[in-house]
């Protein structure tokens, strides 16, 4: 294992064009479970000058025309900020397109139960997921990831309540981390670049950042020697999705643990939970954090595969890194008693289909090391159980 090293991992304001869409595309799904609990879900998002593209597959018994669709784009967009034709996306004026059609029924009667080959309900598709924790912060989750979210939320907190109106939405962050014998010792280097109005200097923007955000973001005794990088290119005022075309699921170390670990490749926002990108990974870091809420091993690693429309798992993986307390093998048997990776076994654990649940929370600051009813899958109630073995 590396002891003395660099890490570095980056987040995304919720104004980013790809978080835009990604929100967009979880704003829709939540309105489809709202009238139907079991719908089909598969939502993306495209956005760039003043247009907005929302396209993808659903089966759900609650009908959305076009108007409603983008009603809520528009919303999502207003409510991260993009009011002002100046910056070049209104939510208000816009062009919306949508290109919503019926999931394939091949696909839908493998993952309903009692109708596909198995009785049971199938995953949504294949591919493998992974679940990460490790012991280096609070919420089990690696540093540069969670300080460079953190910078990010306050940073939207400040603009939304008024207090840096200079700041326009589109904002991103990179957090180096200096480690030494593999504990965090120092952040070495802080990046933020934010879109901002042309009557702001460069120097009242960078002391601003420095003293209002990164300083109140991340504990001072991280912050010895740290360099700051504010808008290093000097400017950046033309951003958004006027800047930038945006994507939903392109975002996907963002989303989850800024690199550090592995990564499936399946994105999340959009999808509803019988797509086992979205609920496999979700119910893989649940399994991860609590290993390493019982102390079993100081980071863990969960790595879970499917087939489309078969509902058990094809495999599953519980890496230690040499850190674990008992063996893999030991502790991976602890994970198949104690969590159920069957898609439904996962809807339920999770309570990922409940009445009132909602997904728009997890689409921008990552889906991981959160906080409040949202996040189920944070939640550390079987690490004893996991203890006892």
């Amino acid at each position: 294992m590396l002891k003395d090293f660099l890490f570095t991992s980056e987040s995304v304001s919720e104004g980013h064009p790809d978080k835009v869409s990604d929100q967009i595309s979880d704003a829709v799904l939540d309105a489809y479970l709202a009238g139907d609990r079991a719908s089909r879900v598969a939502c993306e998002t495209l956005v760039t000058t003043d247009f907005i593209c929302v396209a993808g597959e659903v089966t759900s018994k609650t009908h959305l025309d076009a108007a409603k669709i983008e009603q809520i784009a528009r919303k999502v967009a207003g409510d991260i900020g993009y009011t002002h034709d100046d910056i070049g996306f209104d939510a208000a004026t816009a062009k919306v397109q949508v290109l919503l059609h019926e999931q394939s029924p091949d696909i839908s009667q493998g993952v309903t139960a009692g109708e596909g080959k198995f009785k049971e309900q199938g995953a949504g598709d294949q591919g493998m997921m992974f679940g990460f924790a490790i012991d280096e912060t609070p919420e089990l989750m690696p540093t540069p990831i969670f300080y460079s979210h953190e910078i990010l939320k306050l940073l939207a907190k400040e603009r939304h309540e008024g207090r840096m109106p200079e700041i326009r939405p589109d904002s991103k962050s990179q957090v180096t981390v200096e480690y030494v014998d593999g504990k965090p010792t120092r952040v070495n280097t802080v990046v933020i670049s934010t879109q901002h109005t042309d009557n702001i200097t460069q120097k009242n923007l960078e002391e601003e950042l420095i003293e209002k955000i990164v300083k109140q973001a991340i504990p001072a005794k991280l912050l010895e020697n740290t360099r700051y990088l504010i808008n290093p290119t000097g400017k950046f005022v033309v951003g958004g999705p006027h800047g930038d075309c945006g994507l939903t699921g392109r975002k996907i170390i963002v989303d989850t643990y800024g690199g550090w670990g592995r990564h499936g490749g399946g994105a999340f926002s959009g999808k509803d939970p019988s797509k086992v990108d979205r609920s496999a990974a979700y119910m893989a870091r649940y399994a991860a954090k609590n290993v390493v809420a019982a102390g079993l091993a100081k980071q863990c690693e969960v790595q879970v595969s499917y087939a489309i429309g078969f509902p058990e798992p094809v495999s599953l993986l519980v890496d230690t890194f040499g850190t674990g307390a008992v063996s893999e093998k030991e502790i991976a048997e602890r994970v198949s008693r104690e969590f159920d990776f069957k898609p439904s076994g996962i809807m339920k654990a999770l309570g990922l289909l409940e009445e009132g649940r909602t997904y728009l929370d997890t689409a921008a600051y990552g889906h991981f090391g959160r906080t409040g009813d949202t996040f189920t899958w944070e939640k550390t109630d079987r690490a004893e159980a996991l203890k006892k073995g």
